[in-house]
């Protein structure tokens, strides 16, 4: 899987992790995959959310330790 952007958002809390991945996407083509990583506990529920209200698809959610790795397809 291509990788279009790396989104680091480790160490920000709620809403910031959604509000950085919202502005990105907003700059990728439709197909574009971007990575997500968060240690936000509140990501696992926020993350989801965003995707399904603006159509976005998440391809994986992978636990690396102390944070977690989202892969996000732009629609």
């Amino acid at each position: 899987m291509k990788i279009a952007e790396i989104i680091d958002a480790r160490g920000l809390l709620c809403p910031l992790p959604v509000l950085k991945l919202r502005k990105r996407l907003k700059s990728q083509n439709s197909g574009d995959v971007l990575e997500l990583l968060t240690d936000d506990p509140a990501a696992a529920v926020d993350v989801p959310h965003f995707c399904q209200n603006s159509g976005d698809e998440i391809l994986a959610v992978t636990e690396e330790g102390d944070f977690d790795r989202y892969h996000i397809r732009k629609s």
